[in-house]
C-alpha cells in the first residue's frame, strides 16, 4: 500500500473521478452519447425539473456556449426541448422529453453496472468512511472564497440547487 500522503489527495481525487467517468463515457459511446451528452442528461435527470441553461451549465461544469452546442445535439436527437421561461423571457428552460427516459435508463443502469464493478470488493465500511469524508470535504469547499475560508459562497444557479442523487455515478 502506498504511503499515506496528504498533499497528494486533490491529485488522487482528481484522477479517480477522471478514470471513472472515462470507463463511463466508453460504455456509453456506442449508444451515441459523448461524456457532454450523458453528462448533461444525467444533471437534467437529477434535478427532477427544468433548468436554465446557464444552471446547467454550472452543474455540467462547462461554458454557456460549449453546451448549447450539447443542447443543440440533444435537441436534435429528440431527448431535450428548450422553452421559454415563464417568469424571464431573457433566458431559456432545458426540459426532458418523454422519450427520453429510455436512454436515462440506459445511462443509470451502465453507471450502476459500473459502480457495482469498481466497488466490488471494498468493505461498505470503508466506503461508508470514504462518502463522509468526501461529504465533508465537498461541504468545507463550498465554504471556502477565494482567499480562504469564509463566507457560504453565493449559490451557484438561481435558485435553489437542483437535488442530488446516487443514480449517475
Amino acid at each position: 500500500m502506498t504511503p499515506f500522503d496528504p498533499e497528494k489527495l486533490g491529485i488522487l481525487l482528481t484522477g479517480t473521478a477522471r478514470d471513472w467517468r472515462n470507463k463511463l463515457d466508453r460504455r456509453l459511446r456506442p449508444l451515441g452519447l459523448s461524456q457532454g451528452k450523458w453528462t448533461t442528461l444525467a444533471h437534467l435527470a437529477d434535478a427532477g425539473a427544468p433548468l436554465t441553461q446557464r444552471q446547467l451549465a454550472e452543474l455540467v461544469g462547462i461554458e454557456g456556449p460549449t453546451l448549447a452546442g450539447i443542447l443543440d445535439r440533444l435537441q436534435s436527437d429528440g431527448w431535450i426541448e428548450r422553452k421559454e421561461s415563464a417568469s424571464d423571457r431573457r433566458c431559456k428552460m432545458v426540459h426532458l422529453r418523454r422519450n427520453s427516459a429510455v436512454i436515462l435508463d440506459q445511462i443509470f443502469s451502465t453507471a450502476q453496472m459500473l459502480r457495482h464493478e469498481l466497488l466490488a470488493d471494498i468493505p461498505p465500511a470503508d466506503l461508508q468512511t470514504c462518502m463522509s469524508v468526501l461529504t465533508r470535504i465537498r461541504q468545507k469547499a463550498d465554504l471556502v472564497t477565494v482567499n480562504g475560508i469564509g463566507q457560504t459562497a453565493a449559490p451557484k444557479t438561481n435558485g435553489a440547487k437542483p437535488k442530488r442523487t446516487k443514480r449517475a455515478h
